[in-house]
């Protein structure tokens, strides 16, 4: 097979928060290498580029959803997702990663090829279907080292790359359909039925009667924005979730900004962010019994006397067995509190013409109905992959330091913290990375591996949330050890040491070795 036109030591997958990291920080510390970043969409964002519903805003606080490189301006702590866009853009635009970029690249094939020691990675133009494109978007870099996809790239067709190493960064979850329930009678239904991951623009919403199927963080944020937009609006869940208000400003951060040069301000408001954080995640940990009390009081407070708390918001799981859904300024318990907006506990019997009718017979009228169910899990941006030929199941692999997966050479994958920021462990990855590619040149190598856990070793789920999306995939995702480094670390401060300054020769990772171990 020819070399293809497009050969590179780094192709990072992904041109969001994990992307744009990755490719800052192979800027910055291996300047020496040539890379380049293939995206799916036509714009930079990932996440924030996809997710328009009404209400749309970060559930981590932006002092460590920004980039420790790019400090966070803005005013508010939970940030609205133009807002977030436009940071990323800008970024990207500042530090001359967009010229990097190509867009509308969807890869759907890594192969390794252990005679070259290279990836053979295959993309195909990305179809509309699965990438809806949104108006307004950053198209693409016309001036630099990665040029526009158009020429060689019609639809269907397929683009080839070399590369020496990849970098994973395309995040988990299906960006073309979110998790739609088969519920009884959908089809019924005369009403508008929309998905959250894919609102429609210019749906009218005032005076409508809209039903929210959902209990997660997509939910909570909707409640309140339909509510403001002039619908009346019932959640339904079958189980509630934990929610924990919040200001949208943080009064530590503006406070600091007074006092302080930006950069000081910003870096003691992002370490007491990522302290707190870390307090409350092992405070539900280590007490949650105690945790249960305290963000369930929290709800009793924001609410009229008499509400509904016990079968509304206390759920049947401990505090951050799931995601915890954070309420900036109260919105959420304000619109109830206005009677704009309402929460039913109830099952689905079946969908009728005119709404959905409850186990307990009750039925709700809605003139729209909003699935906000949650995620459809992928690895690796849905591509397949390959080592010599043989084909790689994900669920099969061993995680190695929440970075890179044993018996795969070459490759390193982001994946965000569940429990706090995904950008935190976004910069610690992309570090990392550097750091084992600096390795790699210092001494020549060719090829890095992490060895598999000895045969003995207990695995377990790479993700012990109960959430309905990672229950579903349990079986695509890599598994991991008993013990580190096959272990995950419990939280940003443990990898913050361990994957800046830990060792990279711990005798698990190899470098050049003569043969390469198969996954396990």
């Amino acid at each position: 097979m020819p070399h293809p036109a497009h050969d590179l030591d780094v192709l990072i997958v992904g041109a969001g928060i994990s992307g744009l990291s990755a490719a800052w920080h192979l800027r910055t510390s291996c300047p020496g290498l040539s890379i380049g970043i293939v995206e799916a969409r036509e714009a930079i964002g990932g996440t924030w580029d996809l997710f328009r519903y009404p209400g749309v805003r970060s559930d981590s606080d932006m002092y460590t959803l920004g980039f420790r490189f790019e400090p966070w301006r803005g005013e508010r702590a939970i940030a609205a997702g133009g807002e977030i866009r436009a940071y990323l853009q800008q970024t990207a635009d500042e530090h001359g990663l967009t010229s990097l970029i190509r867009f509308g690249l969807r890869v759907c094939r890594l192969d390794w090829d252990s005679g070259e020691g290279r990836w053979r990675v295959q993309a195909v133009r990305a179809g509309s279907a699965d990438h809806p494109p949104h108006a307004g978007g950053h198209g693409r870099a016309g001036d630099g080292s990665m040029p526009d996809a158009t020429p060689d790239a019609t639809p269907d067709s397929t683009v080839e790359f070399s590369c020496r190493f990849v970098f994973a960064c395309s995040g988990y979850y299906r960006y073309g359909a979110g998790h739609q329930p088969d519920w009884p009678g959908l089809a019924d239904y005369r009403g508008v039925h929309v998905h959250a991951q894919h609102w429609p623009e210019g749906l009218d919403l005032r005076g409508r009667r809209v039903v929210v199927i959902g209990s997660g963080a997509t939910a909570v944020t909707l409640v309140p924005a339909l509510a403001e937009a002039g619908a009346q609006v019932v959640q339904l869940q079958r189980t509630p979730s934990y929610l924990l208000a919040r200001p949208a400003r943080d009064a530590l951060a503006l406070a600091l900004r007074r006092m302080l040069p930006p950069r000081g301000a910003w870096a003691l408001t992002r370490a007491a962010s990522v302290l707190l954080g870390a307090l409350l995640f092992g405070l539900s940990r280590r007490r949650p019994a105690a945790m249960r009390r305290y963000l369930i009081d929290g709800v009793r407070r924001a609410l009229p006397p008499g509400y509904d708390v016990e079968t509304h918001f206390s759920p049947p799981y401990g505090p951050w067995r799931q995601r915890l859904c954070l309420v900036p300024d109260g919105d959420f318990f304000r619109a109830i509190r206005s009677g704009r907006a309402e929460v039913v506990t109830d099952a689905i019997e079946r969908f009728t013409a005119g709404g959905i009718r409850l186990a307990s017979g009750r039925e709700l009228q809605a003139d729209i109905v909003v699935s906000a169910t949650g995620l459809q899990l992928q690895t690796l941006g849905g591509a397949r992959m390959s080592l010599d030929g043989r084909p790689v199941a994900t669920g099969e692999l061993v995680n190695y330091k929440g970075v890179m997966y044993c018996g795969v050479p070459n490759f390193a994958a982001t994946f965000g913290y569940t429990h706090a920021s995904w950008t935190l462990k976004a910069d610690l990855t992309s570090a990392f990375v550097c750091r084992v590619l600096e390795r790699m040149r210092a001494s020549g190598a060719r090829v890095c591996v992490p060895r598999p856990p000895p045969a003995d070793e207990p695995l377990r789920p790479l993700v012990d949330f109960s959430s309905g999306y990672f229950q579903r995939a349990q079986h695509l995702l890599p598994r991991q050890g008993s013990r580190w480094p096959w272990k995950l670390s419990p939280g940003y401060l443990s990898d913050a040491w361990r994957l800046r300054f830990g060792t990279i020769d711990d005798g698990v990772l190899c470098f050049d070795p003569q043969v390469l171990p198969p996954p396990r």
